[in-house]
């Protein structure tokens, strides 16, 4: 039986570890087979986490919180969890590889994953110009000419580092202002790459074998108009990764696991949530990890109540009210 098993490795999910490793709960991170490190692992540099002046890669970065989690002795596997059973006391835990796990409490930092346009074409072209990832295949379009969906942070970080390689960058936006911070804004806007394509949606991909095209629909006059790219990466947001708790943790109206307040504390009794899995609003690498750590001494403190009930139930002493509130 272990203490405490934390799964996901993002800033959330390694903060968390950093934290319940120095107070000798020996936690274990499941960490994903494929994914392991979370979003940033796909994230060119990094300028907002405090600490690095002249900004840091996001692999570096999730490297270091790895490597910093191993040294207070947390585990880290590479594995994906399949189901999970966390409505009794012991937390169960199924993964696809090195088989389950059995905890007194859990640390649910998922995170979340890339949202998708909803086309026909999409999936079918998804790895033969639709992408989801710049840093991951921005190297395969040398020359070309494509488009980035979307209006926020993520999507002028997408398309300023996608000018390295392409020849020319629109930038397709339902709005005629982008919501993205102002920096962001202005560094796309300046880029003599970038041309935005305001008031449209994507309402098609054609293309036999690649990309060819784009059919955009004005949001305003509804007309349709073809958009020649060889490319079209995709910059729309995140869905939280819940699925694993349907039917088990209460959700928020966003989709986002529900907490107590400011707390990381779900309808479960013993089981956390931390990161963008319960932050439908800011959605930082630094909030993801001083959610982190809230999840982890949350843990702790409920771990460290459940000893003392054992401690007084072994030594027949009454137990108060509050102390069984204090283990909830």
């Amino acid at each position: 039986m272990r203490d405490i098993v934390i799964i996901g490795s993002g800033p959330a999910g390694y903060t968390a570890a950093i934290y319940a490793a120095r107070a000798g709960l020996k936690p274990v991170v499941l960490a994903s087979s494929v994914e392991a490190g979370g979003d940033l692992m796909n994230t060119t540099e990094v300028e907002n986490f405090p600490g690095f002046p002249e900004g840091v890669m996001g692999p570096d970065l999730m490297s270091k919180l790895q490597e910093q989690a191993e040294k207070f002795g947390a585990e880290v596997i590479l594995d994906d969890v399949t189901s999970l059973d966390i409505t009794g006391d012991v937390k169960h835990v199924e993964t696809g590889y090195s088989g389950s796990y059995d905890s007194r409490a859990l640390i649910f930092a998922t995170g979340s994953a890339y949202r998708k346009l909803g086309l026909p074409d999409e999936e079918r072209l998804s790895g033969r110009g639709v992408s989801w990832c710049a840093t991951c295949d921005g190297f395969f379009f040398k020359g070309k000419t494509i488009a980035v969906v979307g209006g926020g942070d993520s999507a002028m970080e997408e398309a300023t580092f996608l000018t390295r390689f392409a020849e020319k960058v629109y930038v397709v936006h339902r709005k005629d202002s982008l919501r993205a911070s102002k920096i962001m804004q202005e560094r796309a806007m300046t880029n003599d790459k970038i041309e935005f394509v305001w008031n449209s949606e994507v309402a098609g991909i054609t293309g036999e074998n690649a990309v060819e095209a784009l059919t955009l629909r004005d949001t305003i006059t509804g007309e349709i108009r073809e958009l020649p790219v060889q490319g079209l990466f995709v910059a729309i947001g995140n869905d939280p990764r819940v699925h694993l708790v349907h039917g088990q943790l209460d959700l928020t109206a966003e989709g986002t696991i529900a907490v107590e307040g400011r707390s990381s504390k779900t309808n479960l009794r013993g089981v956390f949530a931390a990161g963008d899995v319960i932050d439908p609003s800011y959605r930082q690498a630094v909030t993801a990890a001083a959610s982190g750590t809230v999840a982890a001494l949350d843990a702790e403190h409920f771990l460290a109540a459940l000893d003392q009930i054992e401690v007084e139930k072994a030594a027949g002493i009454p137990l108060e009210a509050e102390q069984l509130v204090s283990a909830e």
